[in-house]
């Protein structure tokens, strides 16, 4: 009924949500500025900006209303703030996941050669029990 009433039809892709992930922002940017750029297509819930080393220059911003997150990515997708083009993108939330759960693995792997005394490169460890390098043909 809502959407009716706001001229919106039509199905939304499977990607589309009301989280919206961008790169590239400057860093000295502050949320005030965020909530100014992305408030213009809609009432915006929350806005996070990375403060870490790895997050820098990224930042989370959650609209109240899908529609409202895939007006702005559409319009804000490479729109220039402080001599940077933003990337504008929609939150997906199963990569993410498949990312943390891949590093967990790793780190838990890692712990697992460390604490066996089973190094990584197969190479080095037949040259061990062989005493010479096997050739590859």
């Amino acid at each position: 009924m809502a959407m009716a009433a706001r001229g919106r039809g039509g199905k939304l892709p499977p990607e589309v949500n009301r989280i919206l992930y961008i790169k590239n922002l400057p860093y000295k940017i502050t949320t005030e500025e965020m909530y100014d750029i992305f408030g213009k297509f809609g009432a915006v819930r929350q806005i996070r900006i990375g403060n870490t080393a790895e997050t820098r220059g990224t930042a989370f911003c959650i609209y109240e209303d899908i529609f409202d997150a895939k007006n702005a990515c559409e319009h804000l997708s490479g729109f220039n703030v402080s001599n940077r083009y933003l990337v504008v993108l929609y939150y997906q939330a199963t990569k993410a996941w498949k990312r943390m759960d891949t590093d967990k693995a790793k780190e838990k792997l890692e712990e697992v050669k460390e604490r066996y005394g089973i190094g990584g490169d197969i190479d080095r460890e037949k040259e061990k029990l062989l005493g010479y390098t096997p050739r590859r043909t």
